[in-house]
C-alpha cells in the first residue's frame, strides 16, 4: 500500500546532498543549517537563490528567470506596484494595533465584508491562516458546547496546536487526535457529494458517540492538500446540509482558493452554492503582507467575545490592511475573477490534452487557476516519484512548481492571479518535454 506522506516532505531538498550543489548555493545552505530549525525546509534538489521577483517572474542571483506557477501568496502579482506604493505610504504614516480607530482598516472591513453573503457580517484579524482557523475552532466549540471536528484525510489547515491536531497531512502514520475524524476526500469517480455526505455522517455518529460530540466540519473548499476537487459544482452542499443538521458548524477554510483563486467568484464556497458558519482567510489576503481573518456571523463572534474573548496584536495593522485594501483594488479594477476563470478553462482543456498523449497523467482538475495534474505508475498507483521528476525537470526548465495530494503524487498548480495564456503557454510546453522526455 503506498503511504501517505506528510506534506513538508513533498519536493523538500534533501541536506545530505549539499555537499552536491555548486559553491554559492551550498554555503548559503550551510548557513542556513547553523542557524534554523530543521523543520525550516527548502524546495528542489537543486534550492534557489532568489534575489527579486516581479509579476509572475522569481529571479536568481545568477540573473536567470523563472516562470512562478506555484506561488498563490502574491496573488495579484509579486512586487504589485499598487500594493508597494500602499505599503510604504501607510508605513511611513502610522502602523499601530487595532485598539485605536484609524480610516483604513474599517474601509478595509467594510470592503471585505461586502463579499460575502449577508449573515457573514462580522470579522475578527488575524496575521495567518493557521491563526484564522484556530479561532475557527474555539469560535465552534464555543458555540455547540462540543468539542469533536471532522475533515478530509489529508487536509492542512496550519501550524498552531489546535489546528496541527485537525491537519492529518502534517502527520501521516500518527494516529488522529481522539477528538479529530477523518473521511476522504471528494475525488474520484461516481457521486463524490453523496460520497462526502455519507462519511460525514459516520464521522459525527463516532465523535458523538466517544462523547466528544460533533462542533463542526472544516474543510478547504478546493481541497487543495488532498489533491485538489473541484467538480462537481455544488457537490459540498449535501455535505453542508448533514453538518447542520447535527447542529455542528460549517467552517469554510478560504485560505487557498479565496479571493478569485477559482475563478468562480471571490470565494471557493460560492461555486458550491453554501453559505458557511465562519470562512477562514489567510496567505494571498495581503499580496506577501501577513495578514489573516475570520468572517462569521455576529451571534457566533458574540458569543465568542462573551467567552474568552479575542486580540491579535498585528492582526489588521494600518499596513497590513493597506496592502489588503490594494489587493481587493486590484482584483476588482484588473478583474482578476473572470481572469482567472477564462486562463484556467484554457489551461485546463490543454492539460487534459497532454493527458492524452501521456499514459502518467491519469486526470487533470481543478477550478479558474487552482488546478491539479495527477500522476499514476503503470498499475494505476500513485506516483510520487515521477512527480518529483516532474517538479525538479521543470525547474530546469525555468518553471516553479510545487505538488500536493495524500501520495505526493499531483502537481499543484496555482500561479498569480494575473497568469495570462502566454504564460500557460510555456507551461504546457515545458510539461510536455518534461514527460516526453521520461
Amino acid at each position: 500500500m503506498t503511504a501517505s506522506r506528510q506534506i513538508l516532505k513533498l519536493n523538500a531538498f534533501d541536506a545530505s546532498r549539499a555537499a552536491t550543489l555548486a559553491e554559492e548555493t551550498a554555503s548559503l545552505v550551510a548557513r542556513r543549517q547553523s542557524t534554523f530549525g530543521p523543520t525550516s525546509v527548502l524546495f528542489y534538489d537543486r534550492p534557489l537563490h532568489v534575489v527579486s521577483a516581479e509579476g509572475v517572474w522569481i529571479t536568481e542571483a545568477d540573473g536567470t528567470r523563472y516562470l512562478d506557477v506555484y506561488n498563490n501568496v502574491p496573488s495579484v502579482g509579486h512586487c504589485n506596484p499598487r500594493v508597494v506604493a500602499a505599503v510604504a505610504a501607510q508605513a511611513a504614516t502610522l502602523n499601530i494595533h487595532t485598539r485605536y480607530l484609524y480610516d483604513v482598516v474599517h474601509t478595509y472591513a467594510e470592503r471585505l465584508l461586502a463579499t460575502f453573503p449577508a449573515s457573514l457580517d462580522r470579522v475578527a484579524f488575524t496575521c495567518t491562516g493557521s491563526e484564522s482557523n484556530d479561532v475557527a475552532l474555539r469560535l465552534a466549540t464555543t458555540a455547540t458546547g462540543k468539542r469533536g471536528f471532522v475533515v478530509t484525510e489529508a487536509a492542512y489547515h496550519g501550524n498552531t496546536t489546535a489546528v496541527a491536531d485537525v491537519s492529518p497531512s502534517s502527520r501521516p502514520g500518527k494516529p488522529l487526535a481522539p477528538h479529530v475524524r477523518a473521511i476522504p476526500a471528494p475525488i474520484g469517480g461516481g457521486d463524490v457529494g453523496r460520497r462526502l455526505a455519507d462519511d460525514l455522517t459516520a464521522a459525527i455518529a463516532s465523535l458523538e458517540e466517544s462523547g466528544h460530540g460533533f462542533a463542526g466540519f472544516l474543510v478547504d473548499t478546493i481541497f487543495s492538500s488532498d489533491g485538489i476537487a473541484a467538480d462537481p459544482p455544488g457537490f459540498l452542499a449535501a455535505a453542508v446540509d448533514v453538518a447542520h443538521a447535527a447542529g455542528g458548524l460549517f467552517i469554510a477554510d478560504e485560505v487557498q482558493p479565496g479571493f478569485g483563486r477559482t475563478g468562480a467568484g471571490m470565494w471557493g464556497f460560492e461555486r458550491h452554492g453554501v453559505t458557511p458558519d465562519v470562512v477562514t482567510l489567510g496567505k494571498p489576503m495581503g499580496n506577501g503582507i501577513p495578514i489573516g481573518g475570520v468572517v462569521a456571523r455576529r451571534d457566533l463572534m458574540q458569543g465568542f467575545a462573551d467567552s474568552v474573548g479575542y486580540f491579535n496584536t498585528f492582526g489588521g495593522n494600518p499596513v497590513a490592511s493597506a496592502a489588503a485594501l490594494a489587493v481587493l483594488d486590484e482584483i476588482e479594477e484588473r478583474q482578476l475573477i473572470g481572469s482567472a476563470a477564462e486562463v484556467g478553462f484554457y489551461l485546463l482543456e490543454n492539460l487534459r490534452g497532454l493527458m492524452r498523449r501521456h499514459s502518467v497523467i491519469r486526470e487533470a482538475r481543478g477550478s479558474g487557476l487552482y488546478l491539479g495534474v495527477e500522476f499514476v505508475d503503470a498499475d494505476g498507483g500513485p506516483d510520487a516519484d515521477a512527480t518529483s521528476r516532474a517538479i525538479n525537470a521543470l525547474r530546469d526548465r525555468r518553471i516553479l512548481i510545487g505538488a500536493a495530494g495524500r501520495y505526493g503524487n499531483v502537481l499543484k498548480i496555482r500561479p498569480p492571479l494575473i497568469f495570462d495564456r502566454e504564460h500557460a503557454d510555456l507551461l504546457l510546453e515545458a510539461l510536455d518535454a518534461v514527460l516526453t522526455a521520461g
